[in-house]
């Protein structure tokens, strides 16, 4: 377990990201979304991390009625605000935003004070529970007026009083990410897709700036939407169709891990995980399977020889993991 800057929050190594469980892309079943989570907390997963925008808030309802089996103290559990739900009448399904759920609810972005406080109250009641333990400002791109001058102290306050015991921001880019570390007192970032075998653009500040000021990390997107899991043509590379180029690296990474006796799934966990400012990765998984060869994959050595064949193929450009 990692303790998350000096909050006190920890967090196991491998955390559960819901979103897959909020029917990301596909329809999961109640029954599916469960067994994931009981699988997970075999396995020993004790961070799990969901947000209202994951399936209209279908993914904080199953997580919530899936942990709510275990002691509350056993686990840490984090969510995110800056996307408010609203009842819609406006029928439909919600594919154009990636999940295969009723249009419900419509998405409001809002990081203003009142926003952050209403949108984890509604959170709550959907998990179920009386207080979470990490909350992200999410994806707030677009909005990083309101985000800085509004939504985090929002936050800061929220975890002076103490409701939740950790803060930070949860984004698909680095930049911002480092900007959250150097100009606020944030516990953690949850950085996705941006330090992956594929991509290590968040060491360019990110990481750098974490590890200075104290401030831990969470990967999330280790397989870059699917294409360090099971590189072929066809499969997606940040959520769109891979290019010739990254594919051919992803293939020629999976062939000499293969080598080396390991899976290009051990070799993208264990590059994430083994930065000092890492405290979590995340991965998500749809189903019992998925999760146990997530955990399985994640408790897999990898050779230092194996580093050293990219790097010297030129395949990885930074210091191999030690």
């Amino acid at each position: 377990m990692n303790t998350l800057g000096t909050s006190g929050v920890r967090v196991s190594g491998l955390g559960f990201g819901a979103a897959v469980i909020g029917n990301l892309f596909t329809e999961v079943g109640d029954e599916q979304a469960h067994e994931a989570v009981t699988v997970a907390w075999q396995s020993g997963i004790r961070y799990f991390d969901t947000a209202p925008h994951y399936g209209l808030g279908l993914s904080e309802r199953r997580l919530g009625e899936a942990l709510r089996e275990h002691p509350r103290a056993d686990y840490t559990l984090s969510t995110k605000v800056g996307r408010r739900l609203e009842p819609s009448g406006d029928g439909g399904d919600d594919l154009a935003d990636g999940f295969a759920v009723p249009a419900t609810h419509r998405r409001v972005w809002d990081f203003s004070a009142d926003g952050v406080r209403r949108t984890l109250e509604s959170s709550l009641e959907r998990l179920g529970l009386d207080h979470v333990d990490v909350v992200y400002l999410h994806d707030p791109d677009e909005h990083a007026e309101e985000a800085f001058r509004e939504g985090y102290p929002a936050l800061e306050k929220l975890r002076s009083e103490g409701v939740v015991g950790a803060i930070g921001a949860g984004m698909n880019q680095a930049e911002m990410l480092a900007r959250f570390v150097r100009e606020t007192d944030v516990d953690v970032v949850l950085c996705a897709g941006r330090y992956t075998l594929l991509d290590q653009s968040a060491l360019t500040e990110l990481l750098p700036a974490a590890v200075a000021r104290g401030v831990s990390v969470v990967i999330g997107g280790a397989f870059n939407s699917g294409l360090l899991a099971d590189p072929r043509p066809g499969v997606t590379y940040n959520y769109a169709q891979a290019s010739g180029d990254v594919l051919d690296r992803a293939l020629r990474m999976r062939e000499a891990a293969e080598r080396h006796g390991i899976s290009l799934r051990a070799a993208a966990l264990a590059f994430c995980a083994a930065h000092p400012a890492v405290a979590s990765v995340l991965v998500g998984a749809r189903s019992a399977a998925e999760v146990q060869d997530a955990a399985d994959q994640f408790a897999t050595p990898v050779p230092p020889a194996f580093w050293r064949e990219l790097r010297d193929t030129g395949l990885l450009t930074t210091e191999e993991p030690s």
